[in-house]
């Protein structure tokens, strides 16, 4: 266990007894899992609040009302504070790994997919469309056929990134069926396949402005998003206990 010798304010060469002091074997690990919560809360600050994002806009908006939602102030200052606190989102798929790792009978190539598909899924989920909003922002002199484009490409990457979410569903989902130590329950696979299933629903944003299947429509985007609140919050949970759980001597072992 990770200790250190407290030096009780003796005099130079003078004998003390040492007081270990005891350091939490798990704080890294709570560091990474409290900015969770702490990373949605500012998630909707900006993306409801501030740059209105999500809902989306609609599609079928009129090119005045394109315009006037690309310079609107507040969706600026929205995408610079999600520009300095992204990062902090790498902090939750690194302890979701980390427990993950601890799954027993599957190699780290599921773990480490996992990583990768939430790493990639970042930019054009999250990165790029921002990008592009502060851009039609940033220059007001854009003409409003530009602007329109912004808008668009801005919408369809940020509700159509559905190939690389899809993968981290799946390969979390596999991992929870194969691991025999059942460090998060087999139900919560089961939801991650209705998460996966939203993904699928959402394809024909690609293809229609209008009805369910638009990129602010019931099943495109009201469906997946109630389902994935619900999967974030239990996946927390399950996050929560997974931690708790983990015995101290895995961690020495491991040289934690």
């Amino acid at each position: 266990m990770n200790e250190s010798v407290l030096n009780l304010g003796a005099a130079p060469g003078e004998r003390v007894a040492a007081v270990p002091v005891v350091r939490n074997p798990k704080l890294d690990q709570w560091i990474c899992y409290w900015s969770i919560p702490f990373f949605y809360v500012l998630f909707g600050l900006i993306f409801v609040l501030l740059a209105r994002i999500m809902p989306p806009q609609s599609p079928t908006s009129s090119a005045a009302d394109i315009v006037a939602y690309m310079q609107s102030p507040t969706l600026r200052w929205g995408i610079a504070l999600l520009a300095l606190t992204l990062g902090l989102a790498s902090m939750a798929s690194g302890i979701i790994v980390v427990q993950m790792q601890r799954m027993k009978g599957l190699s780290a190539a599921l773990p480490y997919s996992y990583l990768a598909a939430l790493a990639v899924a970042g930019v054009p989920g999250c990165l790029f469309p921002c990008f592009v909003f502060a851009l039609g922002g940033l220059r007001p002199e854009y003409s409003p056929e530009i602007q329109v484009m912004l808008y668009d490409l801005g919408f369809l990457s940020f509700v159509g990134s559905l190939g690389v979410f899809t993968i981290q569903y799946l390969v979390f989902a596999i991992a929870i069926f194969l691991d025999e130590r059942q460090i998060f329950p087999k139900w919560l696979g089961y939801l991650t396949i209705w998460a996966l299933v939203t993904e699928i629903v959402a394809v024909p944003v690609w293809v229609t402005r209008t009805g369910p299947f638009a990129w602010d429509g019931l099943l495109s985007f009201w469906l997946g998003t109630a389902i994935f609140v619900g999967w974030e919050f239990l996946m927390c949970v399950c996050l929560y206990r997974a931690i708790k759980n983990q015995p101290i001597e895995e961690l020495e072992h491991h040289g934690g």
